[in-house]
C-alpha cells in the first residue's frame, strides 16, 4: 500500500501541518531519511524486477520459436539450449536494462505522484533532487553493471553461442569446428611482422599451417612455415618447422640463403598473443554498418589492436576511436534514462500520468536515434569520435536536468 500524507509526515518526524524544515530535522534525525530512501527503492525494485524478467522471458520465447528448427538440425539437447541462452543473456541485458529502468521508474514515480506522496515529501522540505537520490544511485549502479558486462562477458558471447550451436553437429565434428578462423592474414606494423595462418582456434589459440615473415635487427629477413603452433607458458612454440633466412639487401646470391628444418621451435621474441590475434579477427569482421549501430569491441580489444597498428589512420582509425569512445559512453545511458524519467513521472495530476509516460518514451526513442546518428557519423570520419559518442548523453542529460528544475 502506498504511504498516506500522514504516514509520510510521521516518517519524517514532522507534523503534517508543521512549517518546520525537514532538512533541518533530518540533520538531527537521519533515520527517517534512510527509511524514506529504502521505501523508494523498494517501490522501484519490484516493477524493475518484473520488467527485466518480462523482457528476458519474451525475448527467449520469441527467439526460441525462430531457432527451434535450427537447434533440432544441430542435434542440441535441452541442456545445450539452456546453456546457449545463458551465454547470450549478458548481451541482451545490455540492451534491455535502460528500457526496463525507464518503465519501472515511470511506474514508480507516477504511482507516488498519483497518491500525492511526492507532494508530501516536498512539503516536508525535501527537494525533488533529494527525493530522487536513490534513483540516481540505481542509475549509477546499473551503468557500472553494463560497463562490466560489456568488458567481461559480452565480447566473447557470440563466439561461445556459435560454438554451443555446433558442438553436436556431425558435419562440424568431421572437419574443423566453428571455433576455428580460417585463412587469417594480418600485419603487425609495430614489429614489422606478417602472419598468414591457415586456421586459428579462437578458444585455445592453436594454429594450423602458420606462416610468418619478419625483419631481423641486422637487416636480414626471416620466413618460417610450420605444421602447427601453440601458445604455451607465454611463448609461441611451432612444430615441424621450415625456415628461410635471407641476407640483408635486395640483391643476394641464392647460395647465401639459409635453410633450417627442425621439429620444434620456440620464439619468445614474438609479442603477438592469442588475445591480440582475436582482436585482429574481430576488427576485420567489423563492417562499417555493424560499427555504426553500436559499439562491438571491448576497451581491451581496441587497445590490443592499436598496439599492433600504431600507424592506423583514415576511416579505420575513425572507426576504432568511435568504438572506443562509444564503449565508454554506452553504459551511462542508464543515468540519462533516470534524468529523463524524473521530470515526466514526478508531476502530479491525472493528465501527467499519461502524457508524461508517452513523452518520456518518445524522448528516449529520440535519444537512441541521435546516438545511432552520432555513431554513424563518427565511424565515417565525419564527426570527432568523442563528440559522436558523448554528445547524445550530454544533450539529453542536460535536457533532463533542465526539465527537472522546471517541475513544480
Amino acid at each position: 500500500m502506498p504511504l498516506t500524507l500522514r504516514e509520510l509526515a510521521v516518517l519524517a518526524a514532522v507534523p503534517a501541518d508543521s512549517s518546520l524544515d525537514f532538512r533541518a530535522a533530518a540533520a538531527d534525525h537521519p533515520a527517517p531519511v534512510r527509511l524514506l530512501d529504502r521505501y523508494l527503492l523498494r517501490e522501484l525494485m519490484i516493477p524493475l524486477g518484473y520488467c527485466l524478467g518480462g523482457f528476458l522471458i519474451f525475448w527467449i520465447a520469441f527467439d526460441l520459436m525462430g531457432e527451434l528448427h535450427g537447434f533440432q538440425e544441430h542435434h542440441l539437447r535441452v541442456s545445450d539450449v539452456a546453456e546457449y541462452y545463458l551465454v547470450k543473456t549478458p548481451e541482451l541485458l545490455v540492451t534491455v536494462i535502460p528500457v526496463a529502468l525507464l518503465l519501472a521508474l515511470l511506474y514508480a514515480l507516477t504511482n507516488h505522484a498519483r497518491h500525492q506522496e511526492l507532494t508530501a515529501m516536498r512539503a516536508a522540505g525535501l527537494s525533488l533532487w533529494r527525493i530522487c537520490a536513490p534513483y540516481f544511485a540505481v542509475g549509477c549502479i546499473f551503468s557500472l553493471t553494463v560497463l562490466a558486462l560489456n568488458e567481461l562477458w559480452v565480447p566473447g558471447a557470440s563466439d561461445k553461442a556459435e560454438d554451443i550451436r555446433h558442438r553436436r553437429d556431425p558435419v562440424a565434428a568431421e572437419a574443423l569446428g566453428p571455433e576455428w578462423q580460417r585463412n587469417l592474414v594480418f600485419r603487425n606494423e609495430r614489429d614489422q611482422r606478417i602472419w598468414n595462418i591457415g586456421a586459428f582456434n579462437r578458444q585455445t589459440g592453436e594454429m594450423l599451417a602458420p606462416n610468418l615473415e619478419w625483419l631481423q635487427p641486422d637487416g636480414s629477413r626471416r620466413r618460417m612455415a610450420a605444421e602447427r603452433g601453440e601458445f604455451t607458458n607465454d611463448v609461441w612454440v611451432f612444430y615441424d618447422v621450415r625456415e628461410l633466412i635471407y641476407p640483408p639487401g635486395t640483391s643476394y646470391d641464392p647460395r647465401d640463403l639459409q635453410m633450417i628444418r627442425t621439429n620444434q621451435l620456440e620464439l619468445p621474441d614474438l609479442t603477438e598473443t592469442p588475445e591480440l590475434i582475436r582482436s585482429e579477427i574481430k576488427f576485420s569482421e567489423l563492417s562499417n554498418v555493424k560499427a555504426a549501430k553500436r559499439p562491438r569491441l571491448s576497451l581491451g580489444e581496441i587497445r590490443n589492436y592499436e598496439r599492433l597498428h600504431p600507424n592506423l589512420g583514415g576511416v579505420n582509425r575513425a572507426k576504432l576511436e568511435t568504438q572506443f569512445q562509444g564503449r565508454l559512453a554506452e553504459p551511462w545511458t542508464c543515468l540519462v534514462v533516470v534524468l529523463v524519467a524524473v521530470p515526466f513521472g514526478a508531476p502530479s495530476g491525472r493528465r501527467n500520468v499519461f502524457v508524461g509516460v508517452a513523452s518520456s518514451i518518445f524522448i528516449v526513442f529520440a535519444y537512441y536515434v541521435v546516438k545511432l546518428l552520432g555513431l554513424t557519423l563518427g565511424t565515417a570520419g565525419e564527426l570527432a569520435p568523442w563528440v559522436a559518442a558523448w554528445l547524445p548523453n550530454a544533450l539529453f542529460a542536460a535536457t533532463g536536468v533542465w526539465l527537472t528544475m522546471r517541475v513544480r
